[in-house]
């Protein structure tokens, strides 16, 4: 143990504790800007200075290790003054147009900036010019980068990428695409971390919303929308909501008064990819050698980006069926379409979606087979149809709740979990179980594989009336390359895997609300583990909209018709 004083305070704590973290186990606040615990702890920002009597220079507290004896000011003259020059500094290369800032209210320099009393800045304005191209799923501004190196570490220790890198030095540095490639180019699998780990507007997802007005606007046009499951675990954040007014019931309410004609639940092709996923699963085990194994799961774009990008010798290992997302689009444009006696042409479907690869997804030429130009027209993030919310002037904290449309939404609860790490694969082995042995396992029987991983993966080895299957869970797309490298060394053998890009799955996603310094994934998962258990259905198999379908449109899993219309060939994806 190390003894210290900071701020009069005598303080015992554990050898190599940062300055800031001592500070902090004894309730002394000092601010931070581009600090993230054990991710970003370069010092990069300069506003945690401290002030060590002794010392003739102030020091970083989040990168300074307490040492025996040492007495720390956090609130001295100077370190205020420091504190306030350096931000102020920041500020005179931040472009604060705040009021159009989508980060405008959470943001944590415009945070800063107030609680340091910050109402000029006495230096000359030099902000970067932007040159991003915009019409990329993910965008970043120049003029508004303060260069706290989050990105580039969250790309690079958590996602195994390094699409980021800082480049020239001095006053003259900058961050950009590594290399100083192009973006289109660059390995970058479209997740969306640097978004949600960017303390300021630096970095944000391609706006889509007018699009969605300008449809609902059209008399033509019959807008469709569908909500994905983890939407359901994130959506009342953006606007301040309790537990308790976030309901799934008033979301759909809400959803209604922007004005869209049709409000679905992606939990209703999650239950129908899950038919099909493991109906392809099943026919690949029970003909070994005819198949490339082991399957892995293809619902999440920024995984297959990654494997596309990064171990395209693995692509025909993916699972064919697409993704709820996709599957959605195909039949609203299908076997909807022929229920509402409409022109699949007028049908104008959007998703909700945790997501900002899905925005690439639904662009893909070769996964849209509705023939009704895209599928899926749009994607807007849960961030996206929270401004969409505020925008409507509607006391939505207080609109009577309302259910989904019919009959596109109803959802099991293994489709509720699709959201969470793991949940893919709970989904999948409650009714393969059933498809091989021809009754339901325990609802719960599989929950081993729920959980965030932190650098690895989870493993686990089942017997289903005889058959072993070898299954195993990652999220995080640096896990997911140490569990495919111990593949290819040999190590480890599986049968099935599920692969999510964001750590902690969908509920973890680049396209979710953002707090700043906290990971909510596990947190926010929880919340859809809690609601399958509320529901009347937990198993896919069970879902009646999903049978109904099968029995008037589809036939079966796996049919001439699902493979066209529920299947692709990621091979021939364009990236």
């Amino acid at each position: 143990m190390v003894s210290l004083t900071i701020n009069h305070q005598s303080l015992q704590v554990p050898e190599g504790t940062t300055i800031l973290e001592a500070a902090k186990s004894a309730g002394i606040v000092i601010p931070t800007l581009c600090y993230l615990k054990e991710l970003n702890e370069v010092a990069a920002c300069r506003v945690c200075m401290v002030e060590i009597e002794g010392s003739n220079r102030l020091m970083p507290a989040c990168d300074t290790v307490a040492q025996e004896g040492m007495v720390v000011f956090t609130n001295s003259r100077r370190a205020r003054e420091a504190r306030k020059i350096n931000t102020q500094l920041l500020l005179s290369r931040h472009d604060c147009q705040c009021p159009t800032c989508v980060r405008s209210g959470n943001c944590s320099l415009q945070d800063l900036a107030h609680d340091l009393n910050i109402i000029e800045v006495p230096f000359e304005k030099q902000i970067p010019k932007n040159t991003w191209n915009m019409d990329h799923p993910l965008n970043r501004y120049a003029s508004k980068c303060i260069r706290c190196l989050r990105c580039i570490n969250v790309c690079e220790k958590v996602q195994s990428l390094g699409v980021w890198a800082l480049n020239g030095t001095g006053e003259y540095n900058k961050i950009e695409v590594k290399d100083g490639a192009d973006f289109s180019a660059a390995h970058c699998a479209l997740c969306g971390q640097c978004i949600t780990h960017c303390p300021v507007g630096a970095l944000v997802e391609r706006d889509d919303t007018q699009q969605l007005l300008d449809a609902i606007d059209d008399p033509d046009k019959i807008t469709v929308m569908q909500v994905a499951p983890a939407v359901r675990a994130a959506w009342g954040d953006t606007l301040g909501f309790t537990k308790e007014q976030a309901t799934v019931k008033r979301m759909v309410a809400a959803f209604r008064a922007l004005g869209v004609d049709y409000v679905f639940d992606t939990n209703f092709s999650a239950d129908l990819t899950i038919m099909e996923e493991g109906s392809e699963f099943i026919e690949r085990m029970t003909h070994p050698g005819e198949y490339p194994m082991p399957m892995f799961t293809s619902c999440c774009p920024g995984w297959v980006r990654f494997a596309k990008l990064e171990y395209p010798e693995l692509v025909p290992h993916l699972s064919t069926a697409k993704s709820p997302q996709q599957m959605f689009g195909a039949v609203a444009k299908t076997y909807y379409a022929q229920l509402l006696g409409v022109d699949p042409e007028r049908i104008f479907c959007v998703s909700v979606m945790p997501c900002t690869a899905k925005k690439y997804e639904c662009s893909v030429p070769e996964v849209n087979d509705a023939g009704a130009g895209r599928d899926v027209d749009m994607v807007l993030t849960t961030r996206e149809i929270g401004r969409l919310l505020r925008s409507v002037h509607v006391d939505i904290a207080s609109l009577p709740e309302e259910e989904f449309d019919q009959p596109l939404g109803i959802g099991t609860g293994a489709a509720v979990i699709f959201g969470a790490t793991g949940g893919v694969m709970e989904a999948a082995l409650r009714s393969a179980y059933y498809l091989i042995t021809g009754k339901n396992p325990d609802a719960d029987a599989f929950q081993a594989v729920r959980g965030q991983e932190v650098k690895g993966w989870k493993a686990k080895t089942l017997e289903i009336n005889g058959i072993t299957v070898r299954i195993a869970v990652a999220s995080g797309l640096g896990n997911a390359r140490r569990l495919i490298e111990a593949l290819k060394r040999g190590e480890v053998q599986y049968d099935f895997i599920e692969i999510m890009a964001c750590p902690g799955g969908c509920a973890g996603g680049g396209g979710q609300p953002i707090q700043d310094g906290c990971e909510l994934a596990g947190e926010r998962g929880e919340k859809l583990y809690v609601l399958d258990k509320e529901l009347p259905l937990r198993f896919s198999h069970e879902n009646p909209a999903v049978l109904k379908l099968y029995e008037d449109f589809m036939e079966k899993p796996l049919s001439h018709k699902a493979h066209q219309l529920l299947h692709t060939d990621q091979t021939k994806w364009r990236l």
